[in-house]
């Protein structure tokens, strides 16, 4: 019986996975045009980490994770998300220390989730996300989500809608904690387990919820920006102003918690609204997390950022039809005839590749024609043809594949002469 691959992952094949480097590549070129440094974190940490930094209240913690205990009798988990990871680190490795502040940094990488799969969404999945660690400016969320829009309409995306909200300070969620708490307990036993049981630790993650969404109180809850207190109120207008000064549209919706405990004021989501999308629009979240290092052990730290799945960019790009055809066509093939071509054409290849020319050849003592229809399918610009006769006079044909032009070259300067005429 032959062996799968394990259910909710994919195997991300040649001619797919140049797509995948293309964006991750252009991801990366906006960071560093923000300044944002790339972090590189454990792929698994200790499990407790995600307990304080995810929330014991999220379905994250609560369903998702892949944990398990080690040889050493270790609670490890895959990490699920990146934040919790990079908030680590930056307490850690005393970044708050840094001279540069804010310390804005971006990461690449695999996350797990044990979740039913569909479209879009896997259990191991890459998430791209941007974190800023430092400032308390509300400039700064207003970057953080022109970088993410950015992400988006840099590769040609426009059926795009951000949604913005303030989860307020402290003291405004506390309030709006309150108002909840006696909104939904009269009736709370109408609810799912899991929203009876978030009623007492945090009644907001009861309006995350999927099962009762359609619940009447769902609809009639008290929103948080009746609680925000005046501090809150002018963060969250100066957000918005600064989002409005770089006409970045956005719409705001007292609804939107997201689905992580550690987010207050600024929250946020970018969403597709291409044809064909799907059911799940979200492509992109965050927020501002205030408080989230402290509780990592390391001082008293604001910061913000965001999180998007790979997975779910390549599938918006293919319902708007936006083709991402990357250059990878080589620069030339070796077409050798006979043995002693044959041999001599090791040789030449492994120059032609140390002179900087993406260069292959035939392995398969295939004949000439289907030597050509090898190089063709490569996309090659040239092919060298080196056969016995040619080398005993010291020459090798270089031929043009897009005109069908044939020249020359001397065998003794090849590299110097193939790379004056042909690049």
């Amino acid at each position: 019986m032959a062996i799968q691959i394990p259910r909710g992952t994919q195997d991300i094949l040649p001619g797919v996975v140049e797509k995948w480097q293309f964006i991750e590549e252009k991801a990366k070129e906006i960071c560093d045009k923000y300044q944002y440094r790339e972090i590189r974190t454990p792929i698994f940490e200790n499990t407790e980490l995600f307990l304080r930094g995810v929330g014991d209240t999220t379905d994250i913690v609560q369903k998702e994770m892949y944990s398990f205990h080690d040889r050493g009798g270790r609670n490890i988990t895959l990490r699920p998300e990146g934040t919790a990871s990079v908030v680590r680190s930056f307490a850690e490795n005393k970044m708050f220390g840094n001279p540069a502040q804010p310390v804005k940094l971006y990461y690449l990488g695999p996350m797990f989730r044990y979740e039913r799969p569909q479209a879009g969404r896997y259990r191991q999945f890459v998430q791209f996300g941007v974190e800023a660690l430092g400032s308390m400016d509300p400039a700064i969320d207003a970057e953080v989500l022109s970088l993410a829009m950015e992400l988006y309409t840099s590769l040609g995306l426009k059926k795009l809608r951000l949604v913005i909200n303030s989860l307020g300070d402290n003291e405004s969620r506390n309030a709006h904690r309150t108002a909840l708490i006696n909104h939904f307990q009269p009736r709370i036993d109408e609810f799912c387990g899991d929203c009876q049981k978030r009623l007492e630790k945090n009644p907001l993650r009861i309006l995350d919820c999927k099962k009762d969404r359609e619940h009447e109180l769902m609809k009639s809850a008290p929103s948080i920006l009746e609680f925000l207190n005046e501090e809150s109120k002018q963060y969250f207008e100066k957000v918005k102003q600064y989002l409005s000064a770089m006409d970045i549209e956005f719409i705001v919706d007292p609804t939107l918690v997201r689905g992580l405990d550690y987010y207050n004021h600024t929250a946020f989501e970018i969403m597709s609204e291409a044809e064909g999308f799907g059911a799940i629009t979200t492509l992109c979240g965050g927020g501002r997390y205030n408080g989230l290092v402290q509780e990592m052990g390391g001082p008293d730290t604001p910061g913000i950022g965001f999180a998007l799945s790979m997975e779910r960019f390549i599938s918006a790009i293919e319902a708007e039809g936006i083709k991402i055809e990357p250059e990878t066509n080589a620069d030339c093939y070796v077409i050798a005839l006979g043995q002693e071509a044959r041999d001599y054409s090791v040789t030449l290849l492994q120059k032609l590749r140390q002179a900087g020319f993406s260069a292959d050849r035939d392995y398969l003592n295939r004949k000439p024609k289907a030597q050509f229809k090898a190089a063709e399918r490569l996309g090659a610009k040239y092919a060298i043809i080196l056969g016995d006769e040619e080398m005993q006079a010291g020459n090798v044909a270089v031929k043009n594949l897009d005109n069908g032009e044939q020249i020359e070259v001397s065998l003794d300067n090849f590299i110097d002469e193939f790379s004056r005429q042909c690049r």
